[in-house]
């Protein structure tokens, strides 16, 4: 039997990939920096089906791998992180996809970029401009934000549909055990 921390950890991981391999072959160039939408989108489907730890969590994952793969920047940290949370805060207020759209867009294309600013400048030896890194983190984190919001509904529809199939009680025994 399947437990739910099993479950969740596999989301989670699979959550990661996606970020991973979606991130490699689906970017483009933006300003001073990379757009990586994928890894956006799956910073607020973590933050809505999972919640605002998991998705941070998730975030820290991809930045990390994608580093030492050598895919990625430490800039991804910051952005993804910030964004993560934001995304994940703000649909536990307001209980909106569009919420955790917004947290993701302000907290990785503004304050992240921000953040980004003296990272690039202590870490990569790069000086830039305070508002060099905003352009480039607001498109990406907006082309993620949209990218999540045509996946989620699609992804609450077979989350209900597999509900569907369950009998009351399995459905009652999996909301208790969410409190």
């Amino acid at each position: 039997m399947q437990t739910k921390a099993t479950l969740r950890f596999t989301i989670m991981a699979l959550l990661v990939a996606i970020g991973i391999v979606g991130s490699s072959f689906l970017w483009f160039p933006a300003g001073v920096a990379k757009a990586y939408p994928v890894q956006h989108a799956v910073n607020i489907i973590a933050a809505v089906t999972l919640g605002p730890g998991p998705a941070v969590i998730i975030a820290f994952m991809i930045a990390l791998i994608r580093n030492l793969l050598g895919i990625g920047t430490v800039l991804a940290f910051p952005g993804s992180i910030i964004g993560a949370l934001l995304a994940g805060l703000l649909y536990k207020w307001t209980g909106k996809t569009y919420g955790a759209a917004i947290g993701e867009v302000i907290g990785t294309g503004i304050i992240g970029a921000l953040i980004s600013v003296p990272i690039a400048s202590l870490l990569l030896g790069k000086n830039a401009g305070a508002f060099a890194f905003i352009p480039p983190f607001f498109i990406s984190s907006l082309a993620g934000a949209i990218l999540s919001l045509l996946l989620l509904p699609a992804l609450k529809q077979a989350l209900r549909q597999e509900n569907r199939g369950k009998s009351s009680a399995e459905q009652d025994m999996e909301k208790a055990s969410t409190l």
